[in-house]
């Protein structure tokens, strides 16, 4: 690689990092340049580990002729994976003062690293992995380095300035590479912390205490029947995987139905559903109660098997207008609903226990749907405490729901 190709390559991973490009599309720009330069660049590997609740981190595979593929990995010190693990030259590297390893591609070089075998089978003649560290303020989660490796199928393998070339290259192509990380990192914890539409408001600069939208919503509260008695009779280290569980079932209903989990308070789940106007936003509600109600049947015939507690969810669902913003002190916001609609909503679920019902709707919430429409049965008109007027309630009714959901008009 000449130095005048260097430096409009170097300048490129500058402007991509900057513009804010993927992983992917930095690691598929760097290889596709390298190759165009001349080098004998057959294969590229680039690992970042990373900040996530389930993922270790993320890896990505280029090949010549080829998109770059791209996997987010789970543990690497369990299983499989660890022994796989232990074996590469990345593992090596890591425990060690060294920041490069270089291995001619032979059958032989299987015996120290499988991967250099399987390269050599593959017709592979040279290996090339860099280690770029972090430094200790540097670090976010597990993410204390950049792995990357670079494989040539020449015969001669890559040539000395190629060498030199991938090496200068590594670190700002390993800086690119931690920034658009980072963003992404950035953007899992706030949208699994605060809900994925607030978790965008966040980050798009929506933080500006006090700032808050007014918005039309269907609010839904839900938590969980006799709670308190369960965790007062269980050991407590059932009492998070127990959160934990019915927590996946109605977060995943409410995802999968396009609504936006805003709180977790305990067994309580605050949710909202804003698509559509409140018809559409109504009926999509209905839906994930739905897909809740048939989650937690299949999540409680799990727990009876192995002899673990179970309970079923309660739910109340009500629409009206709320403040969507944040709210606290300078030093800690919360970015949620408030106002009268979230306290009926509120209100409203804790009525199930009295009425020994699943499920209650506010009458403006039926209106909305179309109460007429024989899937709602009326169970009476409540003084809600804390709320102004009584309200009129509604549970849904199975035999009426079934015929709906059979009616193509409905």
């Amino acid at each position: 690689m000449k130095e005048s190709q260097f430096a409009v390559l170097a300048g490129w991973i500058a402007e991509a990092g900057l513009a804010g490009r993927s992983e992917a599309a930095l690691v598929t720009g760097v290889c596709e340049r390298m190759v165009a330069a001349g080098l004998p660049l057959a294969r590229a590997t680039v690992l970042v580990d990373t900040l996530h609740p389930v993922y270790e981190g993320r890896a990505l595979f280029w090949r010549r002729g080829g998109e770059v593929r791209v996997t987010d990995y789970g543990p690497s010190d369990t299983g499989p994976a660890a022994e796989s693990w232990r074996r590469s030259p990345f593992y090596h590297l890591f425990h060690s003062s060294d920041a490069v390893l270089r291995r001619r591609c032979t059958p032989e070089g299987g015996a120290e690293f499988p991967l250099i075998g399987e390269l050599a089978a593959e017709g592979m003649t040279d290996y090339i992995a860099f280690v770029s560290r972090i430094a200790a303020e540097g670090v976010i989660g597990n993410m204390d380095c950049v792995y990357s490796s670079w494989v040539a199928d020449a015969p001669g393998g890559f040539g000395e300035a190629d060498v030199a070339a991938i090496e200068r290259l590594v670190p700002q192509l390993a800086l690119a590479v931690k920034s658009a990380s980072l963003a992404r990192i950035a953007g899992t914890l706030v949208e699994t912390y605060l809900g994925r539409d607030a978790g965008r408001r966040v980050l798009s600069g929506s933080i500006a205490r006090g700032v808050a939208d007014r918005i039309d919503a269907v609010l839904w509260f839900s938590d969980l029947r006799s709670y308190t008695h369960i965790s007062d009779r269980s050991p407590p280290e059932q009492i998070i995987p127990l959160l934990n569980d019915y927590a996946e079932a109605v977060v995943s209903a409410v995802h999968g139905a396009g609504g936006d989990v805003l709180k977790l308070m305990g067994d309580g789940t605050l949710a909202i559903f804003t698509d559509g106007g409140r018809g559409e936003a109504g009926r999509a509600a209905l839906a994930a109660a739905e897909a809740a109600r048939r989650a937690v049947a299949a999540l409680n015939e799990r727990r009876r098997e192995a002899a673990l507690p179970t309970t079923e969810l309660y739910l109340g669902l009500h629409v009206g207008e709320v403040f969507y913003g944040n709210v606290g002190s300078q030093s800690r916001l919360d970015f949620t609903v408030v106002g009268p609609a979230v306290n009926e909503v509120s209100r409203i679920a804790a009525m199930c226990r009295s009425v020994d019902q699943p499920v209650l709707l506010s009458s403006a919430f039926a209106d909305s749907i179309g109460a007429a429409d024989g899937r709602f049965v009326s169970v009476g008109r409540f003084a809600l405490r804390g709320v102004g007027r009584p309200q009129h309630l509604y549970t849904i009714d199975a035999a009426g729901e079934a015929a709906a959901e059979g009616d193509p008009a409905g």
